[in-house]
């Protein structure tokens, strides 16, 4: 041992300083838990905004609510309610609480590749806040849920497709009986012969036509000299001097001769009359008659000279029975 090394000095209040190393330390761990606690929002000011699910599947406690790809909340607490549907609570910082609004829409989408998102809808800005606690139901569109129904849709469709297409398949007959219609549409009569089925129908038809338009061309010809033919009737018959008019004149005449005879008559009455009243002077009253009944002999000739002249202008004929008294 060394008898010149000197003891090192001692270090005055060495349990002051460490004492206050110890709460230096303290501070600092202490300072870096409540700026931690700050930078997540420990401190801030929230409301809880509560969701009702179908089911919460593919969200987890500490999952991030979004708005318009913002997180503007947490979830805090899941649970069961007692319908047996999913309780979702979310704290909203009330800094964010203003873009939700009492006629906001929240919707839980699951993707077909990642998890669940929860997210919120605010078609009007200007609507009443979302109040503290409100409980609101949640719109999923989850594209797996239909997944198994496309898959069953898909297939049908395409065992429908290969049996559509097959050889045998209605489908195919159609489409062959199409090129059939269209190569006979390729023939000298086109569309005709493929909607009669050949060349020999549509000759046929064109035929049948030509002949209808013949047929009708005459037709026409007869018409015309029949509405000539009646035109002439017309004249003849209802003309100025025709039969109508000949037979209006003679009917005239008729009525005068029936005049006569029916004043002739009257005559043959009154000397019959007489006759019978005076039977001495028969002789005088027979010569009386005579001459009347010449007279209505005369008429009569008369009479009947006028029918005949009647039936001789007008084509028809009746029996006219003539009684003397």
């Amino acid at each position: 041992m060394d008898d010149d090394a000197q003891p090192s000095p001692a270090i005055r209040h060495v349990e002051l300083k460490a004492v206050l190393l110890v709460v230096l330390t303290a501070l600092l761990l202490v300072g870096f838990v409540v700026f931690v606690l700050y930078a997540r929002g420990a401190f801030e000011r929230t409301q809880t905004v509560v969701l009702i699910s179908p089911n919460t599947e593919g969200i987890s406690v500490g999952a991030n609510l979004t708005f318009a790809g913002f997180p503007i909340g947490q979830v805090k607490r899941i649970e069961l309610t007692a319908d047996g549907k999913a309780r979702i609570e979310v704290q909203v910082p009330v800094a964010d609480a203003r873009w939700l609004r009492t006629t906001s829409v929240f919707t839980l989408e699951r993707g077909l590749v990642g998890g669940a998102h929860l997210r919120a809808f605010t078609g009007n800005l200007s609507d009443p806040p979302l109040p503290d606690g409100a409980v609101r139901e949640v719109l999923r569109g989850d594209a797996t849920e239909q997944l198994p129904l496309l898959l069953v849709t898909a297939k049908g469709l395409l065992e429908n497709l290969e049996r559509i297409t097959a050889s045998d398949s209605d489908l195919s007959a159609s489409l062959a009986n199409l090129r059939s219609v269209t190569e006979r549409m390729k023939g000298r009569y086109g569309v005709l012969s493929g909607a009669l089925g050949g060349e020999d129908n549509a000759k046929k038809l064109i035929e049948a036509l030509d002949r209808t338009n013949a047929l009708l061309a005459s037709l026409s010809g007869v018409s015309d000299k029949l509405g000539r033919t009646l035109d002439k009737t017309d004249q003849r018959v209802f003309g100025a001097g025709g039969v109508m008019d000949e037979t209006e004149k003679a009917i005239v005449q008729l009525n005068g001769v029936l005049g006569d005879a029916r004043e002739s008559l009257k005559k043959a009455d009154a000397v019959l009359a007489e006759a019978q009243k005076i039977g001495a002077n028969t002789s005088a009253a027979t010569e009386d008659l005579g001459a009347l009944r010449a007279q209505v002999e005369a008429s009569l000739r008369r009479l009947s000279g006028l029918i005949d002249e009647i039936n001789r202008k007008w084509p028809f004929k009746r029996d006219t029975e003539l009684k003397l008294p």
